[in-house]
Parts: structure tokens; C-alpha cells; sequence
């Protein structure tokens, strides 16, 4: 009988210390499911890495941050009110943890309205495919003011952006092109920062266009062609001043007499906009001849006797 009464306990024993063990191996189990489903939205997607364009910029908060500071502490202390840290928080919740295919104008709206500001009359300067010539312009001319030199465009300017909606939520690996996807952040950012700047445009506005390229100066399927031509307000802009400016020693392919260009006027001469075009607008050649000097399309006094 005490044998028995000793196998009996220690089957006891054994079927308590099994089922302690099951319980607890479905405890981990429950706990590593629990894991792994909370965090399911970080697993790591490869093919959300094969973009085809550059990653987002390293440190882009702190570079955001620093340029925001610097454009309302050192370039316009008149806009000295605006938060900085708001409008980082803005840019990164329009973009962070979502897919860099499916931005929406939403998205960015709150920015846009953090980061906002007036344009003087007379100081709008548009372009297309001029970008190092135009910013070269504005920083020896203050009298004028490109996109790049507003506090959105300061802010956004040869910088990049996605997110992943995988952890950690931002992509610096790759972002997506417009040709694989339109609706990406950089695009959809530019798109609506562009609209913003055109509808703010008053009293003469500028445009600088390359009329050394051979497909034609004006694009109608660029920025300008496309979005902030059909923003400008006929009840705000009274001219449009077309310079036309061509590479030092380059090829002229076309003047303001030329194709793209009588397209163009007549898109602007619709909207009811008055339009003038100059060819090689005297003071932004004055500027390309500074590394030219010696060239011949760049003597003072061509016609002297």
C-alpha cells in the first residue's frame, strides 16, 4: 500500500510539473503571437526599399530644423513668429509610416499653412530648367524671390523624403520617382508649394527660362508649364517678364520669337496676363559672363567703333 500510495503522488507530481510546462510554453507562445502582431507593421518590407531615387536625407529634422531657424533668425527675422518644431511635425506626419505612393494634398496641408508667408509685389521669379542660374540671381539681387527662397522652399531644397510602412517609418534606402509613382511626397510637396507660390504672385511677375535647350524653352509639362502659370490671379499680376536666357558660348536654339515660346504667350495672353520677353535679360548675363569674362558673348561694347 505505500508503494502504491508513493507511485500515486508521484504521478501527481508528474502530471502537475507537465501541465505547469504546457502552460507555460502557451504563455510564451500567446506572448511572441502578441509580439509579432503588435509589431507586424515593422517587419521589414524589400520590396518597399526598391525605389529608384535617392533615400530620404540623413538627419533630415535636424536639417529641417536648422533651416527653418536660420531663414526666420538670420535671413528674415520679420517672420521670427513662425514655430519651427510645429513645422517639422507637420512635414514628418505627412509622410512618416505611410506608403510613398499614396500621398494626398491633405497631407501636407497643415504645413503649408504653418509654413506660409507673404510675397511682395514685384518679387515673384519663376523658372524651369534654369535652377543654378536663376539661385545664383536672387542671392547677388535681393529685389527678387524664387520658390527656393521662400521658407518652404528653403526648408525642402535638394533634400529628399518617404515613408515605409515599415519601422522605423522613414525609408533612407530609396524613394520612388514621379515616373514610378506621381502621388510621392517630394512630388506632391512641390506640386502644392508651387500652386502656393503662383496664387501669391503680385503686381510684375519674372520667369527665367533656358532657351538653349533644343526641345524648346517652355515645357508645358513642367512645374511652371503645368501648375503655376494656371495659378497666376489676372486680377493680381499686371505683366509677365519672360527672360530668356541663353548658355554662355551655347547654342541658341531659340528666341523669344520661337515656338515654345508664341505657346506660351498665348496661354498667358487666355488668362488675360500682358507679356514681355527679353533675350538674354542684361543683368543675369552680366552674372553668367562673371565666369566668362573673356568670352565675346560677354564684351560690354560689341558694336563699339
Amino acid at each position: 500500500m505505500p508503494f502504491q500510495q508513493g507511485s500515486a503522488r508521484t504521478r501527481q507530481r508528474t502530471v502537475l510539473l507537465v501541465g505547469i510546462v504546457v502552460l507555460l510554453a502557451a504563455l510564451v507562445l500567446a506572448v511572441v503571437l502578441a509580439s509579432l502582431l503588435t509589431h507586424a507593421k515593422h517587419e521589414v518590407s524589400p520590396k518597399m526599399l526598391q525605389w529608384k531615387d535617392r533615400g530620404t536625407t540623413k538627419n533630415l529634422q535636424e536639417v529641417i530644423l536648422g533651416r527653418c531657424y536660420n531663414y526666420i533668425t538670420e535671413l528674415y527675422p520679420e517672420l521670427g513668429d513662425k514655430d519651427c518644431l510645429k513645422i517639422w511635425e507637420s512635414l514628418k506626419d505627412a509622410f512618416i509610416y505611410k506608403n510613398p505612393c499614396n500621398i494626398t494634398s491633405e497631407d501636407y496641408q497643415p504645413l503649408m499653412e504653418l509654413a506660409s508667408h507673404p510675397i511682395p509685389c514685384n518679387k515673384s521669379l519663376f523658372w524651369s530648367k534654369t535652377n543654378d542660374l536663376v539661385h545664383r540671381y536672387t542671392k547677388s539681387n535681393q529685389n527678387f524671390l524664387t520658390l527656393e527662397d521662400t521658407l518652404l522652399g528653403y526648408m525642402a531644397d535638394r533634400i529628399s523624403w518617404c515613408g515605409d510602412p515599415s519601422a522605423p517609418g522613414i525609408n533612407y534606402e530609396s524613394c520612388p520617382k514621379r515616373s514610378e509613382c506621381e502621388s510621392n511626397p517630394g512630388s506632391v510637396f512641390w506640386k502644392m508649394a508651387s500652386k502656393m507660390f503662383a496664387e501669391a504672385a503680385c503686381g510684375v511677375v519674372q520667369v527665367m527660362l533656358n532657351g538653349s535647350i533644343e526641345a524648346g524653352a517652355f515645357r508645358s509639362s513642367s512645374i511652371f508649364g503645368s501648375i503655376e502659370i494656371f495659378n497666376l490671379n489676372p486680377d493680381k499680376v499686371s505683366e509677365v517678364h519672360i527672360w530668356l536666357m541663353h548658355d554662355i558660348g551655347g547654342p541658341q536654339s531659340e528666341s523669344c520669337s520661337g515656338h515654345s515660346i508664341q505657346r506660351l504667350k498665348s496661354i498667358l495672353e487666355e488668362r488675360n496676363l500682358k507679356i514681355v520677353c527679353e533675350d538674354n535679360y542684361r543683368p543675369v548675363q552680366l552674372l553668367q559672363c562673371v565666369h566668362n569674362p573673356d568670352h565675346t558673348d560677354c564684351r560690354l561694347c560689341t558694336n563699339s567703333t
